[in-house]
């Protein structure tokens, strides 16, 4: 395995992050801990969960897998640089929903680190992330409260979810004005498919030194042999609606089969040069993979020895086009 600085961090973390969307929803706990000790044992150290992952009437459950997956020992905590996500409703399910029990401000954040901790059994999380931008919650507030964990040793940076990139400069510049941190990551939608990320965020996140981690880097399936497994009767996964109907679209169709056929010739998975295009992207910590089988996993981790040439991320590009850079993608 690979290792990289997050960010402008002297925090060291795998190429490769470990999602746990799946783990509870489609991974039950045993094979859940199973993906988990393959991944450690591949030397994969970064693991990224969130509050409300489980879903529904069940959401804190992926933490609480993860939790007991630490208290089996091991050095399990100690190996792993741990991440979670504050920002939805954790509220009971179905009942009604308190004014506080979601979002940004200072008592949601409190509240919700300390009920992670609890489902995570642990007494530190390493990377706290805003889920997603609270428009009405002054970052002044939100740097007030993780200043006041990370004092009290519960958090030890915090990092950014679905931002804009002038959310990222307002954020840190607001931070800096306290002698804070700040942000030092950033999650995003980013993959071939998806590159809009590279205008803006991805700028202002290298520029405010924050370590890109992409989230859905096969684009909730698309990237990863798609129109291979309608052929062998498997169906194209969805994920989120982002590829529901995706492949009745005659252009999107043409240009996966486009990229399928360019990968045949090559004798390279799809799934795999998707995750290894990612890497080769400036400021790319490293992309998260959602396995739900140790199969899933280990195609991943082959991604990471996988050398693309020139030629192929040419060819690559010319199939999946970026925006270019602000301003030039719609300006002058």
């Amino acid at each position: 395995m690979e290792y990289t600085q997050l960010g402008r961090t002297g925090l060291k973390v795998s190429r490769l992050v470990l999602g746990t969307m799946n783990f509870g929803p489609q991974t039950d706990e045993a094979d859940s801990h199973t993906i988990m000790d393959a991944a450690l044992a591949a030397g994969v150290n970064f693991l990224d969960t969130a509050n409300v992952y489980g879903w529904g009437e069940n959401k804190g459950r992926t933490e609480e897998i993860v939790g007991s997956w630490f208290a089996q020992g091991g050095g399990r905590r100690d190996k792993t640089v741990l991440a979670t996500k504050v920002y939805g409703n954790m509220g009971a399910d179905g009942g009604q929903v308190w004014p506080n029990d979601d979002r940004l401000s200072a008592l949601n954040i409190r509240r919700a680190v300390d009920a992670s901790l609890k489902r995570l059994n642990t007494d530190h999380i390493d990377l706290y992330q805003f889920h997603h931008v609270d428009r009405h919650t002054p970052w002044d507030e939100i740097w007030q409260a993780v200043d006041v964990l990370v004092q009290q040793g519960k958090i030890l940076y915090a990092g950014s979810s679905n931002h804009a990139g002038w959310h990222l400069a307002q954020a840190n510049e607001a931070a800096a004005r306290r002698g804070s941190l700040g942000l030092v990551s950033e999650q995003c939608l980013y993959n071939l498919a998806e590159r809009r990320a590279e205008m803006e965020v991805i700028p202002a996140a290298r520029s405010y030194g924050l370590g890109v981690i992409p989230w859905s880097p096969l684009h909730g399936g698309l990237l990863g042999g798609a129109l291979r497994k309608e052929r062998e009767g498997g169906g194209a996964r969805t994920n989120g609606g982002r590829s529901a109907g995706a492949l009745a679209n005659s252009a999107i169709r043409a240009q996966i089969e486009s990229y399928e056929d360019l990968l045949d010739k090559h004798g390279l998975q799809p799934g795999e040069v998707a995750l290894a295009w990612l890497l080769t992207r400036p400021g790319v910590t490293g992309p998260i993979v959602g396995p739900r089988t140790t199969g899933q996993l280990e195609s991943a981790l082959r991604a990471v020895e996988l050398e693309l040439s020139p030629e192929l991320l040419d060819s690559l590009d010319e199939i999946f086009p970026g925006t270019g850079p602000s301003p030039e993608a719609f300006a002058w």
